[in-house]
């Protein structure tokens, strides 16, 4: 539909263009008829479109018209470094804080890499984009999405429906990130066909991961069986991203956070990068400074 555009207005501006060459669209497939060299052109023209959508999830008569007749599209998509991709409608997302694009260069020298920081700092948004980044470039076959199933004052038990259904309110800040960069009929797709997975920690366990960028949010609530589980399902040609706010750690007390264990034991493993975020990094309401600042001082003050 992107291609086509709303009644046929791209396919028909594309077809205005070459007027010797007649294009007919059914479905998901072209057929031109038309002199060899004049074919060759408008294939070459219609890679570059598709080329431009996958980039910037967005086709406007301008860009189209850019790309009929000067390539436009090839310059446009050498994009500033700080943007990591173009979301949905071509909404450019990119790295805001020098800690982000600390994140971006980790991941880009790590195989894993651990995010540690407050909320809001945009950890996980960032590692998402990062995926979706990684299975544009081809570099990865695969997202897979996971958390474990912990939530302040709650259990799973107590949701209603089915295991999945139990699971969605978990997920949810992953969903809301994917549904910026992802069309929403392309996501779907993807996640019908296991492109993008999203699943709670539980179900990692005996999978090995290969060719497949894998985020763990929230790990500050994993236990250390969890964690070393998780862990050990990188495979061949894989990238993890383990983000975590080790000031909301909702484990019941006598359960020692398994994130905690893992930056102690792994420290110093070539590889594996620690990024630690703060509140400077902060980009929600700047009232989230002032209260995480307010819980930092109450804690001082009470000597914990």
């Amino acid at each position: 539909m992107a291609f086509y555009g709303s009644n046929n207005d791209n396919l028909n501006q594309i077809k205005n263009h070459f007027p010797k060459v007649q294009i007919i669209g059914r479905g998901e497939a072209i057929k031109l008829l038309g002199e060899g060299g004049q074919l060759e052109v408008v294939k070459r023209k219609i890679a570059s479109i598709i080329h431009y959508l996958q980039a910037y999830n967005g086709l406007s008569h301008h860009a189209l018209d850019r790309i009929l007749y000067d390539d436009g599209a090839q310059r446009a998509l050498v994009a500033p470094p700080d943007i990591l991709i173009h979301g949905v409608g071509g909404m450019p997302i990119r790295a805001q804080t020098h800690s982000q694009r600390k994140m971006v260069w980790f991941s880009e020298t790590c195989d894993m890499v651990f995010a540690v920081g407050p909320a809001g700092t945009g950890k996980t948004y960032t590692a998402v984009a990062l995926a979706v980044r990684a299975l544009k470039r081809k570099e990865v076959k695969r997202i897979i999405l996971t958390r474990p199933a912990v939530a302040v004052g709650e259990r799973i038990g107590f949701l209603p429906g089915d295991p999945k259904e139990k699971m969605d309110p978990y997920l949810q800040p992953l969903y809301d990130a994917l549904r910026d960069m992802i069309p929403m009929d392309r996501l779907l797709d993807h996640m019908e066909s296991g492109i993008v997975q999203i699943a709670p920690l539980g179900f990692m366990r005996g999978r090995t991961l290969d060719q497949a960028f894998v985020i763990l949010d929230e790990a500050q609530n994993t236990t250390y069986i969890q964690m070393k589980m998780f862990l050990t399902r990188m495979g061949k040609h894989a990238k993890f991203v383990i983000t975590a706010d080790p000031d909301q750690i909702d484990l019941p007390t006598n359960q020692r956070s398994g994130l905690l264990e893992a930056l102690r034991i792994l420290r110093g493993i070539n590889g594996i990068g620690v990024l630690r975020l703060d509140d400077t990094d902060v980009l929600r309401h700047r009232l989230v400074k002032c209260v995480l600042k307010a819980y930092e001082k109450s804690a001082s003050d009470m000597g914990c």
